[in-house]
């Protein structure tokens, strides 16, 4: 009659662990427009993305950051077609203000890794082409408010740095000494 017991008790146990709970994610999706700036390269580049995640039912969530920025280093007449992109997993820490639903902010904090990728095809100055990977990083702050449940708006500001190409190992576009570093500011429309 115990091995019964114990039996039942273990599957009641084994039942509760795991039996589908209700989603307590935050899941957003935004589509976003910037500046970049404040590297040795020329600033105020327009850049332009999207960002899509997803927090916890705490503080803790996660993002991919997908970042455009056409004639980032120029314009087309002197460096030709030339494009910076950027593709990043990030680790958000934001605590809810007003809840999770309807009205309410969230500030946050924002870093990670991935890739920074940098084109150049011709021009006048730079007469050559060169496309590299490089491995990078991203660190940052915003605020995602929301005036409903589930839209609102998204601002905020991140610094990203390429440290290395990925297929060489070398460092990779070296402008005076520093590895390609800006910062970025944006502002989206965020939808939940």
């Amino acid at each position: 009659m115990k091995r019964v017991i114990k039996t039942l008790m273990l599957t009641a146990a084994v039942a509760v662990v795991l039996a589908p709970m209700p989603a307590r994610a935050d899941g957003f999706f935004v589509p976003w427009v910037g500046s970049g700036f404040g590297s040795n390269i020329k600033n105020g580049q327009t850049t332009v993305g999207v960002s899509a995640g997803s927090m916890g039912a705490g503080i803790v969530g996660g993002e991919a950051d997908f970042g455009w920025s056409p004639s980032f280093f120029g314009s087309q007449s002197d460096f030709g077609n030339n494009t910076v992109m950027n593709l990043m997993g990030n680790l958000i820490l934001g605590v809810p203000v007003g809840g999770q639903h309807g009205m309410g902010i969230r500030p946050y904090a924002v870093g990670g890794i991935g890739v920074i990728r940098t084109q150049i095809d011709g021009g006048t100055v730079a007469k050559v082409s060169s496309s590299d990977n490089q491995f990078g990083w991203d660190a940052g702050a915003g605020v995602m408010g929301y005036f409903a449940n589930h839209i609102g708006i998204r601002g905020d500001l991140r610094y990203l740095r390429a440290t290395h190409a990925l297929n060489t190992g070398v460092s990779a576009v070296d402008l005076n000494g520093n590895t390609l570093h800006y910062w970025r500011a944006s502002i989206g429309v965020l939808f939940r």
